[in-house]
């Protein structure tokens, strides 16, 4: 079958994303060239124009990717047809989901993670921003979500978000530590135990809180 014009730029675009995850897992985006680049994926540099105005446009588009599936992923592991029959079964159920989310996507899309963790520091400004206000959203969705937990309402707003940017910040810490165990079982096993063991402490400890004190 003969490849149309836009899957062959669909195509060459992959390449050149494909090609920076590659290029960074030895050296941070920042010191990347448009050279370089072109030479790992076999075009012109030229051609790199045609997809992405810069590397750093690039680097967005890779934090998108990275945290697109996660965003989706995640908030389906706290979404029940028929919801467990008391708040703590809730927030068991959903500690293992997610966790279990984690484990099962990480591997899909290891370059992304470690990628992330060395960008999401260290990165070009608009890059480190970008991952922020993915965490952000994230955090919202996941706070919006325990809110309406029936013993949330002993929790104001802004200790929602705090508990959520702590299993936010805890879970991405664990994704980006799978990314890095790549054909490791025992070090995955670890991780994955760490992390359940983690986010039902956060979540049953939870419960407990009351703001009005």
């Amino acid at each position: 079958m003969t490849e149309t014009r836009g899957e062959r730029k669909e195509r060459t675009r992959r390449a050149i994303l494909d090609a920076v995850l590659e290029l960074c897992e030895d050296e941070p985006l920042a010191a990347l060239s448009l050279r370089q680049v072109a030479k790992q994926v076999g075009i012109v540099p030229t051609a790199f124009y045609r997809h992405f105005d810069s590397i750093e446009e690039l680097g967005l588009d890779l934090v998108d990717e990275s945290f697109t599936a996660l965003r989706a992923l995640l908030k389906a592991a706290r979404t029940f047809e028929t919801p467990p029959a008391s708040d703590r079964a809730l927030f068991l159920a959903v500690a293992d989901n997610s966790v279990d989310a984690l484990v099962a996507h990480v591997p899909r899309a290891e370059r992304h993670f470690r990628f992330l963790a060395r960008e999401r520091l260290a990165g070009p400004q608009a890059v480190r921003e970008a991952v922020r206000h993915q965490l952000e959203l994230i955090e919202r969705e996941l706070a919006t979500d325990i809110a309406r937990v029936p013993g949330a309402g002993r929790w104001s707003g802004d200790d929602l978000l705090i508990l959520a940017n702590l299993l936010v910040n805890a879970m991405l810490s664990h994704a980006e530590e799978l990314a890095l165990a790549s054909g490791r079982p025992d070090v995955v096993r670890r991780v994955e135990r760490t992390a359940r063991r983690q986010l039902r402490m956060a979540l049953i400890g939870a419960l407990a809180w009351d703001s009005s004190r």
